[in-house]
């Protein structure tokens, strides 16, 4: 009797530590994705941003408080980052990523121009267009033909509300104007998978990407496209950069 009371509470240990063992195992799906961290960077003198002359309508100058406007399409930092630099996946992706990210992205019109000045979303993602200029705007993004996208042109007045957006297929990229103030131009980048947008140190990210190999691609309205080839492990962030020469 002793021998059996022996055996069951041997079993009983070997189940607890069993479940304990279970317990502290790191969950297999949780290492399945990655994340790739890179930078981008611009080799040569970068071309210098012009002034914008805001003089036809006031209120936009007051608006920016005394701080002067200049162009945005190349826009490099002290280190020689490249800003507003889109990083996709273009070729590799397998359908268990995410298929629409489900934060909303905002896109100011700020100072009488468009902030940020580039954006990216997911095909369905949201975009809310905010005016908060002492002015009014008049919005016109213009896709390209045949694309699927349809262009449209909407006014939004001071201290209108939000007007929501949203792109239903992939296009790279689609210009936004605003027909009052001629020198307000944006991009909208709508693409599927992860994406990254490079910041003022050119620094750019993708999260949420499975194990594997993919192709990327970096675009620039000014410098146009490059793509690489990366590996990807799961649980660990895979490290790359990119370099567009000035023309």
């Amino acid at each position: 009797m002793k021998s059996q009371y022996r055996i069951a509470a041997i079993a009983c240990c070997v189940l607890f530590v069993a479940v304990v063992l279970l317990r502290s195992t790191p969950d297999v799906g949780a290492t399945s994705t990655g994340q790739i961290v890179g930078t981008v960077k611009l080799d040569g003198q970068a071309p210098r941003p012009k002034p914008i002359d805001m003089s036809k309508d006031p209120s936009c100058a007051q608006t920016r408080g005394g701080t002067p406007a200049t162009t945005e399409n190349v826009v490099v930092g002290a280190n020689g980052g490249l800003e507003n630099v889109v990083v996709y996946v273009s070729q590799g992706l397998t359908g268990n990523e995410t298929a629409t990210a489900s934060n909303s992205v905002p896109m100011e019109q700020k100072g009488c121009q468009y902030v940020p000045h580039v954006v990216a979303v997911n095909p369905g993602q949201h975009i809310t267009m905010l005016n908060e200029d002492k002015t009014s705007h008049n919005i016109h993004p213009e896709p390209k033909l045949g694309g699927g996208n349809n262009g449209w042109n909407k006014s939004q007045l001071v201290g209108g509300a939000p007007i929501d957006v949203t792109w239903m297929n992939e296009e790279v990229a689609i210009p936004v104007k605003c027909n009052v103030h001629p020198w307000m131009r944006a991009y909208i980048v709508v693409v599927k998978g992860p994406y990254g947008v490079s910041n003022e140190t050119g620094s750019f990210k993708l999260d949420g990407l499975s194990a594997g190999t993919y192709t990327l691609t970096a675009w620039h309205e000014t410098y146009g496209t490059q793509t690489q080839t990366v590996t990807v492990a799961g649980g660990k962030p895979t490290t790359t950069e990119f370099t567009f020469k000035t023309k």
